[in-house]
C-alpha cells in the first residue's frame, strides 16, 4: 500500500506538468500568433525625396509593420538617387529591410527628367546621403509578384511615388497581383487642386498611363490626395525645430526639407511645408487617424492638354445628370477628412 502512495502522488504529479506544459505552449503559440497577426506585411514603392523618406521612417518606427522591401524608381530623383535615398532613410530608422530597384522610364517606355523641389538629391542637399548598404540584385517588378505570390491576400503595398513599378507588376502577372491586400496611395489631387498643374497631382502627372493602370486593375486601393495635406496638416518651422531636439533621426527628417522649405519661402510660403507621403501611411496605422472616406471609381485622365494626369473621382450611389459610368469598380476608397491638427504630433512621437 505504501508503494502505491508514493507512485501515486508522482503520477498526479507529472500529469499536472504535462497540463501545465501544454498550457504554456498553446499560450505562448497564441500569443505568437497573436503578434504575428499585427505584423502587416507591407511592400514600400517609391521615388524617395525628403518625404517619402519620411514615409519610410514611419513605417519603419511601427511595432504592427514588416517592411517585407523597398522598391524604387525614378521621379522626385532618379533612379540611382533614388536607390540611395531609401537605402539611407532605412538605415536612419534601423531597418534592414531590402532595396530593389525598379523602373527609370515611364510605363508607355518614355524617358523622363527627374524633378524634386527638395534639392538636386532629393534630401535637402544637406550631405545625408551616405549609406553603408546596397540595392539587391533583383529586379523591383519581379519582387513584387514573388512577395505577394508568397503571401497571398497579406500583402500591403504603400505607393509614395509614380504608379509605374505597381503597373508594371499588374500587367506581367495580373492573378499574382489579384492577392494584393490593399494600396495606399499618395496620388491625385483628392478633391482639390492639384500641384503638377491646377488639376494634377505630381506623382499621377509624372506617369498617368501607370496610374490608369493601377486604377483599372479593380485592386482595392486606398488614397490621400494633396488635399489631406494642406490647412492644418502642414508642417511648421516650430515643428522641424522640435524634430530637430529629439535627436539623430529627428535631425535627419529636418535637414532633408530644407530646400523644399526655401521653395516654399520664395514662393511666399514661409512657415508651413505639405508633407503628404507620411500622411497615408498614418492613414493605414492609425485607425483613428482616418476620419472621413467615400467609395469612387477614379478616371485618370492620359490624353495630353490642360487635364493629363488629372483623376476624377465618381461617387458609389451618386447619381450624375449627365455621365454615371457603368461596369465600372468603386475600388477606389478616397480619404476626405483626417485628424488634421494631430497629424504631426503622431509623426513626432513615433520617432521618439
Amino acid at each position: 500500500m505504501e508503494k502505491y502512495k508514493k507512485i501515486i502522488p508522482l503520477a498526479v504529479l507529472v500529469s499536472v506538468l504535462i497540463c501545465l506544459g501544454a498550457f504554456f505552449s498553446v499560450r505562448h503559440d497564441e500569443e505568437s500568433s497573436k503578434e504575428s497577426g499585427k505584423r502587416r506585411l507591407v511592400i514600400i514603392d517609391t521615388d524617395t525625396g525628403a518625404d517619402d523618406a519620411a514615409a519610410i521612417i514611419l513605417a519603419a518606427k511601427n511595432p504592427d509593420i514588416d517592411i517585407l522591401g523597398v522598391t524604387v524608381l525614378l521621379g522626385n530623383v532618379d533612379l540611382e538617387q533614388s536607390t540611395k535615398n531609401a537605402l539611407m532613410a532605412l538605415e536612419a530608422a534601423g531597418c534592414k529591410a531590402p532595396v530593389y530597384k525598379g523602373a527609370a522610364e515611364t510605363f508607355a517606355g518614355k524617358k523622363r527628367e527627374a524633378f524634386s523641389v527638395f534639392g538636386t538629391d532629393g534630401m535637402g542637399d544637406a550631405d545625408l546621403i551616405h549609406p553603408k548598404g546596397r540595392a539587391e540584385d533583383g529586379d523591383a517588378v519581379d519582387f513584387i509578384i514573388d512577395t505577394v505570390k508568397k503571401y497571398p491576400g497579406e500583402v500591403e503595398i504603400i505607393s509614395i511615388g509614380p504608379a509605374t513599378n505597381i503597373a508594371r507588376a499588374i500587367e506581367k502577372d495580373p492573378d499574382a497581383m489579384k492577392e494584393v491586400r490593399m494600396i495606399w496611395s499618395m496620388g491625385t489631387a483628392g478633391l482639390g487642386e492639384g500641384n503638377a498643374s491646377p488639376v494634377a497631382e505630381f506623382n499621377v502627372y509624372s506617369d498617368p498611363h501607370a496610374y490608369k493602370k493601377m486604377l483599372d486593375s479593380g485592386l482595392p486601393i486606398t488614397i490621400a490626395g494633396l488635399d489631406m495635406c494642406g490647412g492644418e496638416a502642414m508642417w511648421t518651422d516650430e515643428n522641424f525645430e522640435q524634430l530637430e531636439k529629439t535627436g539623430k533621426l529627428g535631425s535627419f527628417i529636418s535637414k532633408s526639407f530644407g530646400k523644399i522649405r526655401k521653395f516654399y519661402a520664395d514662393n511666399g510660403q514661409a512657415g508651413t511645408v505639405m508633407n503628404c507621403d507620411p500622411l497615408v501611411v498614418a492613414c493605414m496605422v492609425y485607425s483613428d487617424f482616418c476620419q472621413e472616406t467615400i467609395k469612387c471609381y477614379g478616371s485618370c485622365i492620359t490624353e495630353e492638354g490642360e487635364t493629363y494626369g488629372q483623376v476624377i473621382f465618381y461617387r458609389e450611389g451618386f447619381t450624375y445628370d449627365y455621365m454615371n459610368p457603368e461596369g465600372v469598380d468603386y475600388n477606389v476608397t478616397l480619404v476626405t477628412k483626417v485628424d488634421a491638427p494631430g497629424y504631426f504630433q503622431r509623426y513626432l512621437n513615433a520617432i521618439k
